[in-house]
């Protein structure tokens, strides 16, 4: 047996009140409070002893009942508690206060000791705390100091039984949001308006009867519990704000009445999740369609409407491994659209199914579970065009190819595996009429002569489109570029651009004339000159042209001169020039008008 005992009053004249307060039970911890009541008012007694303070407390799963007890004597014993001692035998083990688990991340970096949050918050209910005498008994909400409001009375009642409880809070705000004040006319000197302060009712009762609380000395309400929902508020009732009845009575609780009424307006926080208003879709889509819209998927909220909780925002978490969608927010801000990014292929993947979960612009005001939904996106197969492989196929060949020879094999395949289908082929575009293709086997050929110097070869190039035609209904046509690239062949002979000259036929300066040979480097310059007939001309070549000069006078007139001009390998071209000789000296030509012959005789008639 184990004992725990005390005397708390001694030898005192004076009339004490001794106050103990034990766990009902199996406790481990027990405690009592002796205090004194001085009922003599001639004189104080000095020498006091005061109570010894011996508590145990015992920890049930959630709450503790305090009995307390109120004692009357100047020589009162105080009863001894017994407990019984521990024994060998099986017990059953009796509920206890459980705390839940306290989550710190592994691999902190410390400083340590470092502190863990773990917040803790008491409150007391039961007769003289929440029921009546009301507001008898409080607690200290942070750390679970049990106090006594005014002077207690044994002879009308000396005992009250509480519940003491522990909340352990992982988030937990305390809100005070209003205080109350009431005056009293008597004289404030003395209890006539010494006023206390109670809640008498609340409306609406949700989520809990008790949600509010109010000091009864100073007359601030605060936020009982967590749990106040505006949405549940709204909802659930006509009103959209709770009331609450007020209640002051003086002399100190005891004495006369007054009420009033407090209007609490319950503001909104980000405290609802948007819900989809289904958990799953089923859709189907073509493929190959980029930016096509897939489904649009709507939220239902509980939070003010237009509000920054109100608006939506949404992620794709699982299933979009291609990056083949993209969900944004719709112009209400209450719908998730899904739209495709990129081509989807029947092919290679003819269904997704793509997990959204719906959040807000703004952070939830508590953890919240989010809503999400399974959008199972079916692609439909369509009829697509065959596909040249390569798109641009680039062969070269000299322009002098002959007529109806093969150039190359160029096909497309059709990618409707699915489908079986006879591919095609034409000709789409052949700017100079160059080419020809099988329409079985895609085999291209020469059709006429092709020239490297032609106006519609660029750069050496020249281009030419196949078409890939499939026998579906509704045919789908595929489009190749065929890429020719044009050797150069010295098919050209070089030739003389100036087809007249005029000199003077005294000290005549040289003339330069310019050769053109449309082939390319290799088959051009340098160029050589051969004069056919008269040998009254002299001339050297250089790089671009031939420098020609009159060597022999000649009266004024018109000459022809006949020119051969060869390029670098030989391949020739005759050329004919006129040339009109000047009676002048130098390079300053000038042909003045001829005499007229002394025979001829000229009349002038005046009209």
């Amino acid at each position: 047996m184990s004992y725990l005992g005390w005397n708390s009053c001694g030898e005192i004249t004076s009339l004490y009140f001794c106050i103990y307060l034990y766990i009902s039970k199996s406790s481990l911890l027990a405690f009592a409070i002796s205090c004194l009541w001085l009922h003599d008012s001639e004189k104080v007694q000095k020498d006091l002893q005061f109570a010894i303070f011996c508590f145990y407390l015992c920890f049930t799963q959630r709450s503790n009942f305090i009995g307390i007890g109120v004692v009357k004597g100047s020589s009162y014993t105080v009863p001894v508690l017994e407990f019984p001692a521990s024994s060998a035998v099986l017990r059953r083990r009796k509920r206890e206060w459980v705390i839940p688990p306290i989550r710190t991340p592994e691999n902190d970096r410390g400083p340590f000791p470092k502190h863990i949050e773990a917040k803790m918050v008491y409150s007391i209910s039961g007769e003289g705390a929440d029921l009546d005498p009301k507001g008898l008994f409080t607690v200290n909400r942070n750390n679970g100091s049990l106090y006594v409001t005014r002077a207690l009375d044994r002879e009308a009642k000396d005992k009250y039984v509480e519940n003491l409880s522990c909340l352990y809070l992982t988030w937990f705000i305390i809100v005070v949001f209003m205080t109350v004040t009431a005056t009293d006319a008597d004289d404030p000197n003395t209890d006539n308006a010494d006023i206390r302060y109670s809640i008498l009712s609340q409306s609406p009762q949700e989520p809990v009867p008790a949600m509010f609380t109010i000091n009864p000395v100073t007359g601030v309400i605060r936020v009982n519990t967590a749990g106040l929902d505006r949405e549940v508020i709204i909802i659930t009732h006509t009103f959209p704000k709770p009331l609450i009845l007020l209640g002051c009575r003086d002399m100190q609780g005891e004495g006369r009445v007054g009420t009033g009424t407090a209007v609490i307006t319950v503001t909104d926080s980000n405290d609802k999740a948007p819900k989809f208003e289904k958990t799953s879709y089923s859709v189907s889509i073509p493929e190959n369609k980029v930016g096509a819209v897939v489904v649009k998927m709507p939220v239902t909220y509980g939070d003010e409407p237009q509000s920054p909780a109100w608006t939506a925002k949404f992620r794709i978490i699982n299933g979009n491994s291609g990056g083949c969608f993209a969900v944004n927010t719709g112009p209400s801000k209450q719908e998730g659209i899904i739209t495709t990014v990129k081509p989807l292929d029947f092919e290679q993947n003819s269904k997704f199914t793509l997990l959204v979960v719906a959040e807000n612009d703004v952070p939830f005001a508590k953890p919240l579970t989010t809503s999400t939904t399974a959008v199972t996106v079916n692609v439909l197969d369509v009829n697509e065009a065959p596909v040249f492989d390569p798109e641009e196929q680039i062969i070269s060949k000299p322009e002098d190819v002959a007529v109806g020879s093969e150039l190359t094999v160029y096909t497309a395949t059709d990618p409707d595996t699915a489908r079986t289908q006879k591919v095609t082929y034409r000709v789409g575009s052949d700017p100079a009429g160059w080419v020809s293709v099988d329409g079985e086997t895609g085999l291209v050929k020469v059709s006429s002569p092709m020239d490297r110097e032609s106006p519609f070869v660029k750069d050496d190039i020249y281009k030419a489109l196949i078409l890939a035609m499939d026998d579906d209904p509704v045919p789908a046509t595929g489009t190749g570029t065929l890429v020719i690239e044009l050797k150069d062949v010295n098919d050209n002979a070089p030739t003389i651009e100036e087809r007249e000259i005029r000199v003077c036929n005294k000290q005549s300066a040289p003339v330069l004339l310019s050769v053109m040979d449309e082939d390319g480097p290799g088959f051009a310059a340098p160029y050589r000159v051969e004069l056919l007939g008269d040998k009254i001309w002299c001339f050297f070549g250089v790089e671009t042209g031939i420098r020609l000069t009159l060597k022999t006078a000649l009266q004024q007139g018109d000459y022809s001169i006949d020119l051969r001009v060869y390029d670098n390998l030989s391949f020739y071209q005759d050329s004919t020039i006129l040339a009109s000789v000047c009676d002048c000296t130098g390079d300053k030509v000038h042909c003045p008008p001829q005499s007229l012959s002394p025979d001829l005789v000229y009349y002038c008639t005046a009209e």
